[in-house]
Protein backbone atom coordinates (compact mmCIF):
# COMPACT_ATOMS: atom_id res chain seq x y z
CA UNK A 1 0.00 0.00 0.00
CA UNK A 2 0.75 3.47 -0.76
CA UNK A 3 1.85 5.78 2.36
CA UNK A 4 -0.47 8.62 1.00
CA UNK A 5 -3.45 6.52 1.43
CA UNK A 6 -6.26 7.40 3.73
CA UNK A 7 -7.83 4.74 5.91
CA UNK A 8 -11.53 5.46 6.34
CA UNK A 9 -13.09 2.23 8.24
CA UNK A 10 -12.68 -1.32 9.10
CA UNK A 11 -14.53 -4.17 7.55
CA UNK A 12 -17.61 -5.33 9.35
CA UNK A 13 -19.34 -7.80 6.77
CA UNK A 14 -17.66 -9.33 3.94
CA UNK A 15 -17.71 -12.05 1.34
CA UNK A 16 -16.10 -12.97 -1.97
CA UNK A 17 -17.91 -10.59 -4.14
CA UNK A 18 -18.23 -7.41 -1.80
CA UNK A 19 -17.92 -6.11 1.69
CA UNK A 20 -19.60 -3.67 4.40
CA UNK A 21 -17.47 -1.10 6.40
CA UNK A 22 -17.98 0.64 9.50
CA UNK A 23 -16.21 4.50 8.91
CA UNK A 24 -14.10 5.42 11.67
CA UNK A 25 -16.01 8.77 11.64
CA UNK A 26 -19.45 10.08 11.57
CA UNK A 27 -20.56 10.96 7.68
CA UNK A 28 -17.17 10.44 6.43
CA UNK A 29 -18.32 7.77 3.91
CA UNK A 30 -16.42 7.48 0.15
CA UNK A 31 -18.60 8.68 -2.84
CA UNK A 32 -21.20 6.59 -4.45
CA UNK A 33 -19.13 4.73 -7.12
CA UNK A 34 -15.64 5.48 -5.19
CA UNK A 35 -12.49 2.73 -5.80
CA UNK A 36 -11.35 1.48 -2.32
CA UNK A 37 -9.58 -1.05 -1.06
CA UNK A 38 -8.36 -3.49 1.77
CA UNK A 39 -5.09 -5.84 2.05
CA UNK A 40 -5.23 -9.90 2.11
CA UNK A 41 -2.15 -11.20 2.66
CA UNK A 42 -0.02 -9.89 -0.23
CA UNK A 43 -3.01 -9.17 -2.21
CA UNK A 44 -4.89 -5.28 -2.04
CA UNK A 45 -8.76 -6.37 -3.25
CA UNK A 46 -10.16 -3.57 -4.87
CA UNK A 47 -13.66 -2.54 -4.63
CA UNK A 48 -16.31 0.11 -5.77
CA UNK A 49 -18.83 1.47 -3.02
CA UNK A 50 -22.12 1.12 -3.76
CA UNK A 51 -24.22 2.36 -0.64
CA UNK A 52 -23.73 4.78 2.20
CA UNK A 53 -26.02 4.64 5.34
CA UNK A 54 -26.01 6.20 8.89
CA UNK A 55 -27.84 5.17 11.43
CA UNK A 56 -28.34 3.51 15.24
CA UNK A 57 -25.75 2.22 16.85
CA UNK A 58 -28.60 -0.18 18.27
CA UNK A 59 -30.45 -1.95 15.69
CA UNK A 60 -34.03 -1.62 17.48
CA UNK A 61 -33.62 1.94 18.37
CA UNK A 62 -34.40 4.86 15.94
CA UNK A 63 -32.83 8.39 16.04
CA UNK A 64 -35.32 11.04 17.71
CA UNK A 65 -36.11 14.64 16.16
CA UNK A 66 -33.61 16.54 18.53
CA UNK A 67 -32.80 20.06 16.70
CA UNK A 68 -35.95 22.41 16.83
CA UNK A 69 -34.37 24.64 19.01
CA UNK A 70 -31.04 24.78 17.70
CA UNK A 71 -29.94 27.55 14.85
CA UNK A 72 -27.77 24.88 12.59
CA UNK A 73 -27.22 20.99 12.28
CA UNK A 74 -23.75 22.37 13.68
CA UNK A 75 -24.81 23.04 16.92
CA UNK A 76 -27.64 20.20 17.15
CA UNK A 77 -24.05 18.28 16.78
CA UNK A 78 -22.46 20.43 19.51
CA UNK A 79 -25.17 20.63 22.56
CA UNK A 80 -25.35 16.84 21.78
CA UNK A 81 -21.73 15.44 22.10
CA UNK A 82 -23.16 12.17 22.97
CA UNK A 83 -24.87 11.68 19.13
CA UNK A 84 -21.38 10.58 17.74
CA UNK A 85 -21.15 7.95 19.96
CA UNK A 86 -24.68 6.69 19.47
CA UNK A 87 -24.82 6.37 15.33
CA UNK A 88 -22.51 5.11 13.09
CA UNK A 89 -21.87 5.47 8.97
CA UNK A 90 -21.26 2.60 7.12
CA UNK A 91 -20.68 1.87 3.50
CA UNK A 92 -20.83 -1.22 0.85
CA UNK A 93 -19.32 -2.15 -1.65
CA UNK A 94 -18.84 -4.28 -4.59
CA UNK A 95 -15.24 -6.36 -5.35
CA UNK A 96 -13.96 -5.18 -8.59
CA UNK A 97 -10.89 -6.74 -8.61
CA UNK A 98 -7.54 -7.22 -6.81
CA UNK A 99 -3.71 -6.14 -7.08
CA UNK A 100 -0.91 -8.23 -6.68
CA UNK A 101 2.44 -7.05 -6.59
CA UNK A 102 2.39 -4.25 -9.00
CA UNK A 103 -0.40 -6.23 -11.61
CA UNK A 104 -4.02 -5.23 -11.41
CA UNK A 105 -6.79 -8.17 -12.21
CA UNK A 106 -10.37 -7.18 -12.98
CA UNK A 107 -12.18 -10.32 -11.62
CA UNK A 108 -12.89 -11.83 -8.34
CA UNK A 109 -10.19 -12.76 -5.99
CA UNK A 110 -9.44 -15.82 -4.48
CA UNK A 111 -10.34 -15.14 -0.74
CA UNK A 112 -11.98 -12.22 0.86
CA UNK A 113 -11.25 -9.81 2.89
CA UNK A 114 -10.97 -10.76 6.61
CA UNK A 115 -13.39 -9.56 9.08
CA UNK A 116 -12.15 -5.89 10.80
CA UNK A 117 -9.42 -5.55 7.56
CA UNK A 118 -8.79 -1.93 7.23
CA UNK A 119 -10.46 -0.03 4.34
CA UNK A 120 -8.28 2.76 2.51
CA UNK A 121 -9.35 5.31 -0.17
CA UNK A 122 -6.98 4.11 -3.42
CA UNK A 123 -4.43 6.55 -4.66
CA UNK A 124 -4.99 8.53 -7.78
CA UNK A 125 -2.33 6.53 -9.36
CA UNK A 126 -3.99 3.63 -8.67
CA UNK A 127 -7.45 4.66 -9.84
CA UNK A 128 -6.06 5.55 -13.16
CA UNK A 129 -3.87 2.17 -13.23
CA UNK A 130 -6.71 -0.16 -12.52
CA UNK A 131 -9.03 2.05 -14.85
CA UNK A 132 -5.98 1.23 -17.64
CA UNK A 133 -8.75 -1.67 -18.44
CA UNK A 134 -12.63 -1.87 -17.95
CA UNK A 135 -12.87 -5.26 -17.70
CA UNK A 136 -14.27 -4.43 -14.00
CA UNK A 137 -17.28 -3.15 -15.70
CA UNK A 138 -18.34 -6.99 -16.36
CA UNK A 139 -18.44 -7.63 -12.97
CA UNK A 140 -19.85 -4.31 -11.58
CA UNK A 141 -22.55 -4.54 -14.43
CA UNK A 142 -23.95 -8.10 -12.67
CA UNK A 143 -24.42 -7.05 -9.38
CA UNK A 144 -27.74 -6.34 -7.32
CA UNK A 145 -27.47 -3.74 -4.92
CA UNK A 146 -29.51 -0.92 -3.09
CA UNK A 147 -29.18 1.64 -6.10
CA UNK A 148 -29.72 1.00 -9.40
CA UNK A 149 -26.72 -0.60 -11.20
CA UNK A 150 -27.31 2.79 -14.18
CA UNK A 151 -26.54 5.16 -11.30
CA UNK A 152 -23.90 3.11 -9.67
CA UNK A 153 -21.28 2.00 -13.13
CA UNK A 154 -21.96 6.30 -14.04
CA UNK A 155 -21.00 7.38 -10.50
CA UNK A 156 -18.06 4.79 -10.55
CA UNK A 157 -17.22 6.44 -13.87
CA UNK A 158 -17.76 9.74 -12.83
CA UNK A 159 -15.31 9.11 -10.16
CA UNK A 160 -12.47 7.35 -11.84
CA UNK A 161 -13.08 9.96 -15.36
CA UNK A 162 -11.95 12.80 -12.98
CA UNK A 163 -8.54 11.33 -12.36
CA UNK A 164 -7.95 11.36 -15.86
CA UNK A 165 -7.25 14.57 -18.12
CA UNK A 166 -9.52 15.80 -20.57
CA UNK A 167 -6.92 14.72 -23.51
CA UNK A 168 -7.79 11.01 -22.41
CA UNK A 169 -9.37 8.51 -24.34
CA UNK A 170 -11.01 7.18 -20.39
CA UNK A 171 -14.87 8.08 -21.34
CA UNK A 172 -13.95 6.74 -24.82
CA UNK A 173 -12.82 3.44 -23.85
CA UNK A 174 -15.78 3.51 -21.32
CA UNK A 175 -18.11 3.88 -23.45
CA UNK A 176 -16.60 1.27 -26.23
CA UNK A 177 -17.32 -1.17 -23.48
CA UNK A 178 -20.50 -0.47 -22.03
CA UNK A 179 -21.76 -0.53 -25.36
CA UNK A 180 -20.37 -4.01 -25.71
CA UNK A 181 -21.87 -5.44 -22.33
CA UNK A 182 -25.43 -3.81 -23.16
CA UNK A 183 -25.67 -4.51 -26.74
CA UNK A 184 -28.86 -5.62 -26.40
CA UNK A 185 -30.13 -3.27 -23.94
CA UNK A 186 -29.95 0.10 -25.19
CA UNK A 187 -32.52 1.63 -22.53
CA UNK A 188 -29.81 0.78 -19.81
CA UNK A 189 -26.93 2.07 -21.96
CA UNK A 190 -28.67 5.22 -23.12
CA UNK A 191 -29.54 5.91 -19.33
CA UNK A 192 -25.97 5.19 -18.12
CA UNK A 193 -24.23 7.23 -21.00
CA UNK A 194 -26.75 10.07 -19.96
CA UNK A 195 -25.51 10.28 -16.30
CA UNK A 196 -21.84 10.74 -17.06
CA UNK A 197 -21.41 14.29 -17.58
Amino acid sequence: MEASDERIGEVIEASTGGFSAQCYQLYKLPALGELVKCRYQDVDILAVTCNGSTSSLEPGRRPIARGYEEASEEDLYNNNPQLKQLLRSEFSTVVVGFKRGESFYHYLPPQPVRLHSFVYRCSPDEVISFGESMEFLMLLSGVQCEVPIEELIAACLRVMGAFHSPESDFNMRAGRKLAEIYSGDYQRLRAILARLK
